[in-house]
This record gives C-alpha cells, structure tokens and sequence, in this order.
C-alpha cells in the first residue's frame, strides 16, 4: 500500500512539473513572438497609416485614472500630439452606472487637449480580449498601436496578431507602481489563459452596432 501511495505522489509531482514547464513555455512564446513589435518613441514616428492608438483600462478612483491608467493616457495624448494616429480609443470597464472607466478617460484626455470628437469611448472593454477584438470588429481598425505598461503589451500584441490587427505597442512606465510584482506573476497565467483563448477565437462578450474609426468619437458619448 505504501508503495502505490509512493508511486502515485511521484505521477502528481511529475504532473505538477509538466504543467510548470507548459505555463513557462506557453509564457515565453507569447513575450518572445511580440518583444519586436515593442517600439521606442523614435521607432514609433516611422509608422503610418495607423488608425488609432487604442489606451487598455487600468482602474478608476471616482472621477480620476489610477496612477497606471493615467500614465497610459499621457503617452496616448503625447502620440496622438505627434501625429501618430488621428483618433484614440479608450477601452475600459463600464459594465454599470456605478463605475466608468471609459468616461473618466475621455476626460482626461480631453483636459490635456485632445478634442472631443477625436476620442472613442469602448465601452465593454471588460478584458484586454475584448477591447482589442472590438477596436477591429467594432472600430474597423486594421492597425493600431497599444498604450500599456510593457509587462501587459506582449499579451495585448500577441491578441492582436492572432486577431488579425496590425498592432505596434508603446510601454508607459514613468514610474514604479505599488504591487507590481504581483502583477507580474498574474501576468504569466493571463498570457497562458489567453493562448488559448485565441486557438478558439470567441466572439466578445458585447458587440452592437459598427461604430467607424473615421467618423465621430462623440457618437460613443454616454
């Protein structure tokens, strides 16, 4: 009896080890197949043709972006203010009247002088699958470039090229956020749950109606 106890412990472990190697690999291949569509500022002013810089939530306190999600904004006005794309997508969290992500975004934006009419409002971006696969089916974008922390563009990218996007990702890290080593490790299972996730290609949770990238972000006010 001790013997098939021994044995079976040996088969659990061996399995636990596989899955470890599984999670790593899958981890790997995911930064690994999108490190090279991470650009620098110089790199990015090359770019044309784009139609939109997509901004990912990050979390709202009342009317105000978290610290990362205002971070993520700034760099988003600072392309748009160079001229990289023409419009911005906010895409966030606004599954009920009580909390509003896109809107808190929008504002931001608009303070730091982005007009109105230039700034979308997606407003099911529950996850970052969703706010890609509705910034193409919703939006009609074909290429974009990502605003996030660099840690969270490789899944973002690697989303967008299973999608079918042409998608280049800028990294906004000014500064060290609290918990971000957590984040980080939550990051690895995000990219492996996210693999295969774009093996089966789901539709979003919300779609709507078509909204075009060319004409008026206003019409997504509310």
């Amino acid at each position: 009896m001790k013997k098939i106890i021994i044995k079976i412990l040996k088969y659990i472990f061996y399995f636990f080890i596989f899955i470890g190697i599984l999670i790593l690999s899958i981890n790997g291949f995911v930064m690994g197949i999108t490190k090279s569509k991470i650009l620098e500022r110089e790199e990015i002013t090359s770019l044309n043709e784009v139609d939109a810089i997509l901004v990912l939530g990050a979390g709202v306190r009342g009317k105000s972006p978290s610290p990362m999600l205002e971070d993520r904004i700034l760099e988003a006005v600072s392309l748009y203010k160079e001229g990289i794309a023409p419009k911005m997508i906010m895409s966030g969290d606004h599954g009920t009247k009580y909390y509003d992500e896109v809107n808190v975004m929008k504002n931001f934006a608009k303070e730091k002088g982005v007009p109105s009419e230039h700034i979308f409002m997606d407003h099911a971006g529950f996850s970052s699958y969703d706010s890609i696969y509705r910034a193409k089916e919703i939006f009609g974008v074909k290429k974009v470039v990502i605003v996030t922390q660099k840690y969270h563009l490789y899944r973002a990218l690697y989303i967008a090229k299973k999608l079918g996007i042409e998608a280049f990702g800028v990294a906004s890290d000014p500064r060290k956020y609290v918990g971000q080593i957590k984040r980080e490790v939550r990051e690895i299972l995000a990219r492996n749950k996210d693999f295969f996730k774009c093996i089966i290609k789901p539709e979003s949770e919300r779609l709507g109606d078509a909204i075009p990238i060319s004409s008026s972000g206003d019409i997504t006010n509310g």
